[in-house]
């Protein structure tokens, strides 16, 4: 997982409450086990204006021109501004991979269902919890400005906006350590890397019939 410490990047509106997980990531694209690929149908059914199905070439449909991620001014966007209960619905942890995979790496809003909120963390996302009147200013800045951008400092905790205000923002130790480390849950447990081969070592040296196999 990619190790997050200081981003600066333009930011993007998505102005609804209650996105639910199939609307940022459809069911009928969950078919696949592979863990990439997903960016290309983030906000399908509200980014393309035709019905999509997986393998499908995105070059071969037709973008919804209202769409706010289609809009020339939010090309590039690598932060998301959203509004109360982001990702509730179901529990699709191909959600947050879509949303990464697309370019995304800091998500702003009032609240977040909790699994997804979960989720985020764990696959190299900072979802960043602001008061509901912060939200709202964001909000109307950056439709204001176009090529708005905000730079979010992890280390110090704080969102420093274009004339150098600065907001702050809580995380819990634990996940912080996480994500400006790089670690997964499999980063973590990889970690003990060789304390997990000497144990598994000591282990067949006094118990040696475990090593054979059928």
């Amino acid at each position: 997982m990619q190790a997050f410490r200081i981003h600066k990047g333009l930011v993007a509106p998505m102005d609804r409450d209650n996105v639910d997980t199939d609307a940022i990531i459809p069911k009928q694209f969950l078919k696949s086990i592979q863990r990439s690929g997903f960016g290309p149908n983030l906000f399908d059914a509200w980014r393309y204006l035709d019905p999509g199905e997986p393998g499908q070439d995105p070059a071969s449909r037709r973008p919804n021109p209202d769409f706010v991620l289609n809009q020339p001014r939010y090309q590039g966007a690598s932060i998301l501004l959203a509004r109360s209960n982001f990702g509730c619905g179901s529990s699709r942890e191909h959600a947050p991979w879509a949303l990464g995979q697309y370019g995304f790496r800091v998500l702003i809003a009032p609240s977040y269902a909790d699994i997804f909120f979960n989720n985020c963390f764990k696959n190299g996302l900072l979802p960043i919890v602001l008061p509901e009147g912060a939200v709202a200013r964001l909000f109307d800045e950056t439709v204001a400005f176009v090529g708005y951008s905000l730079t979010v400092d992890l280390e110090r905790q704080v969102v420093v906006k274009p004339d150098g205000t600065e907001l702050a923002f809580e995380i819990e130790p634990f996940r912080k350590e996480c994500l400006l480390g790089g670690f997964d849950d499999i980063g973590l447990t990889l970690r003990h890397a060789d304390k997990i081969r000497a144990f598994e070592a000591a282990r067949l040296l006094h118990m040696p019939w475990l090593s054979a196999t059928l």
